[in-house]
């Protein structure tokens, strides 16, 4: 595979605002919350639902506190159960007692979303275990297409349409067919910025529910990655809470040169998002209280995901009175003073470059501000590098990097050294880069770091760099 194919490809615009993004949540609620179930089977008593706490503002306000900068809802999980009325099925809200029948738990959290400034995702399952017309081809995805219409036309902008690949059998054993390209058609159409993930061109799942990460995430993978993920024979198939910490991830290696080696195919753009669940299950049990993940763990995965070139999508599910517990709120607080934490320890620093391609400016990776400038060495310089001379020597423990992945996924391989009393030495190393990489750095104190791109795929273009200095907490 030649270097200009592999730099050719590209984020679309919907893709590149949605790695920006970098962090946002996921909301599961529903019957399944009143029922203590992972996988409803549909037709459950609607009277059940009845959330007389539900505040949308203490979900958004938690996951704002958090560092997110979106939300997205399970509209409709696999049992078939609304969160908004449908006008398609009285299997939703407007038949429980909550709200009186007037409830529409998506209206309120877009507005709770709006009011706190984060973006509005869906997710719409297109498991459906209530409607009778599930397994019968067409007659079914009119009926989700009704409903995917609903979504898309009646809360307002949506950032990210999810779609889970989950297939059961319908009545009488039917299994249906699922018309993903009219689904991704319709997204197209009524939300032209949303980015259609995990069974969807858009974005790709990371291969497990765990929160592990790849040591190099490639964004640039073969085409029929696309088609993998139509496939639900990794999707979750038993009702517990076992999977979302199961470790069985694809390929570690989708991207690297070596990978690629002997692919004739086309390449695509297809970036990976990092989903799990701040609880073992992916809805709200009393009996998990105790198993909530705690800030530390889940600042490691975000700096993992986040930092490793991927989005972290991270699962926070309500009670079914309608909150979030205490012991979620209390993790995503701690969550968010760890990541302003990290982000207020980078170190001021002159930036200077062995070479310089005309037009672009060293000094503008600095800052981690996207748009903000970007470097790219002269032609023919066989080993780039960049220092950055620290105002006065400073223990450093971490390194934040950043490609301009407009110009494709490029660096292959990067080494830091530090100057430790006037000598340079070997302090850190990296794969590829793409979007961010977050570097973690044996504390050591140094005046200056130097990155030198070892390998890439063409020129390098880097967007940001940011020294971590040790926590003053």
């Amino acid at each position: 595979m030649d270097l200009d194919t592999l730099t050719a490809v590209r984020p679309s615009a919907r893709q590149y605002a949605w790695q920006s993004m970098e962090f946002y949540g996921f909301i599961h609620f529903g019957m399944n919350t009143v029922t203590d179930r992972e996988w409803g089977e549909g037709h459950d008593d609607l009277s059940l639902f009845d959330p007389v706490d539900f505040d949308a503002d203490q979900w958004v306000g938690a996951m704002k506190d958090a560092g997110m900068t979106g939300v997205i809802v399970t509209c409709k999980h696999h049992d078939g159960f609304c969160l908004w009325p449908s006008g398609q099925t009285d299997y939703s809200v407007a038949s429980t007692p909550w709200r009186g029948g007037d409830g529409d738990v998506v209206a309120e959290v877009a507005r709770a979303a709006e009011r706190h400034g984060l973006k509005l995702g869906v997710y719409l399952s297109p498991w459906d275990r209530t409607d009778a017309s599930y397994g019968a081809g067409t007659a079914y995805d009119d009926y989700y297409v009704a409903q995917l219409t609903e979504l898309l036309t009646h809360y307002g902008p949506v950032f990210s349409v999810w779609l889970d690949g989950a297939n059961g059998e319908g009545a009488n054993g039917k299994v249906q067919h699922y018309d993903w390209d009219r689904y991704y058609a319709t997204v197209r159409a009524l939300q032209p910025d949303a980015v259609i993930s995990v069974c969807g061109p858009d974005v790709r799942w990371c291969g497990n529910e765990a929160g592990h990460t790849r040591p190099d995430e490639w964004s640039v993978v073969p085409r029929e990655l696309q088609d993998v993920e139509r496939v639900a024979d990794k999707s979750q198939k038993v009702d517990d809470g076992e999977f979302s910490r199961d470790l069985g991830s694809d390929e570690e290696d989708l991207g690297s040169r070596d990978a690629l080696a002997d692919y004739t195919g086309e390449l695509v753009w297809y970036p990976a998002e990092v989903n799990t669940s701040i609880r073992p299950g992916w809805f709200y049990h009393a009996d998990e209280d105790a198993r909530v993940r705690g800030a530390e763990e889940l600042f490691e995965i975000y700096k993992r995901s986040v930092g490793g070139n991927s989005t972290f999508l991270l699962n926070v599910p309500p009670r079914p009175d309608g909150l979030l517990a205490e012991e979620d709120v209390a993790a995503l607080r701690g969550l968010g003073a760890l990541i302003r934490d990290m982000r207020a320890r980078a170190l001021t620093a002159s930036v200077t470059a062995s070479t310089t391609a005309d037009g672009h400016d060293a000094r503008s990776l600095s800052t981690l501000e996207n748009d903000s400038g970007v470097w790219a060495p002269a032609d023919g310089d066989a080993a780039p590098t960049v220092t950055l001379t620290l105002d006065a020597p400073a223990t450093v423990v971490g390194l934040v990097l950043k490609e301009e992945i407009r110009e494709g996924q490029r660096v292959e391989r990067v080494v830091v050294s530090g100057r430790v009393d006037g000598h340079w030495m070997e302090i850190a190393e990296s794969g590829c880069i793409g979007y961010q990489r977050i570097l973690d750095i044996a504390p050591v104190t140094v005046d200056a770091l130097r990155l030198t791109i070892a390998r890439s795929r063409g020129t390098a273009v880097l967007a940001g760099i940011a020294v971590l200095g040790e926590s003053a907490r």
